[in-house]
């Protein structure tokens, strides 16, 4: 399962072409993909066109949707928070915390292009492409 980060859906939609978003289009049909419910949130509030938010969820409703919180994956995101603070690194958005321990703790792999992830996959065991 692979964990798709917002800064991939939203080059994705706005028809950007990286690597990260070639590797979305191979994904579909091939593998799952995994969406938190925050990220959902994040890409979905971007849209001001109705049309555009509707494709969206279209698209975001063939995709596996999980719950990014809860009382462990708060606690266990606050201590990789600090465990990467201590080693001199400050994760900007917490979100992006939330999501890394999640992916960490499922098993996912991440398809992102945020520089935040680099700290956890460097010292924390996150997986990613």
């Amino acid at each position: 399962m692979i964990f798709v980060d917002s800064s991939v859906w939203v080059d994705y939609f706005r028809g950007a072409r990286t690597s990260q978003t070639d590797q979305l289009d191979e994904l579909f049909g091939t593998n799952t993909i995994v969406v938190g419910d925050l990220v959902l949130t994040e890409v979905l509030q971007g849209f001001a066109v109705e049309k555009d938010f509707q494709t969206a969820l279209g698209l975001f409703q063939t995709v596996k949707i999980i719950r990014l919180g809860g009382f462990m994956l708060a606690v266990e995101s606050a201590r990789n928070f600090r465990r990467l603070r201590a080693k001199g690194f400050t994760v900007r958005k917490t979100i992006d915390t939330l999501i890394a321990t999640s992916c960490i703790i499922n098993g996912f792999e991440l398809l992102h292009n945020d520089r935040d992830f680099r700290a956890f996959e460097k010292y924390l065991g996150l997986r990613c492409r």
